[in-house]
């Protein structure tokens, strides 16, 4: 039973991790000042889950990079882009939508919890 539950947490923790990266790249951040972030906020990611996830959203535009070379070790800083503010939005309003939805539906079912 732990595997299924956990392979549920992970789909349902994966479309959330794009959301929460997004809406901590307002200021350009590194991977590890990222990774920081969204843990201070209870949100935990691996570095080997978010800079694949990085990457992926640069080539779909959302976010755009630069190398800071001026420290002893370089470092490469992502900002959502123009576009990604864009999707950020949207995608924000349908995690509010859905989460109304299901909240009323959890609760709702809390009058008919299972025996």
């Amino acid at each position: 039973m732990d595997s299924l539950v956990d392979s549920f947490t992970t789909e349902l923790r994966r479309g959330t991790l794009t959301l929460a990266v997004l809406s901590q790249l307002k200021t350009p951040q590194y991977g590890y000042s990222l990774v920081q972030r969204l843990e201070e906020a209870g949100v935990a990611i691996e570095q080997s889950t978010l800079y694949p996830l990085l990457r992926r959203l640069e080539k779909q535009e959302l976010l755009t990079s630069s190398w800071d070379t001026t420290e002893s070790r370089p470092r490469k800083y992502y900002v959502i882009s123009e576009y990604g503010i864009e999707i950020y939005e949207l995608l924000k309003n349908e995690w509010k939508t859905m989460t109304f939805e299901l909240k009323t539906l959890l609760e709702g079912d809390s009058e008919d919890e299972f025996d």
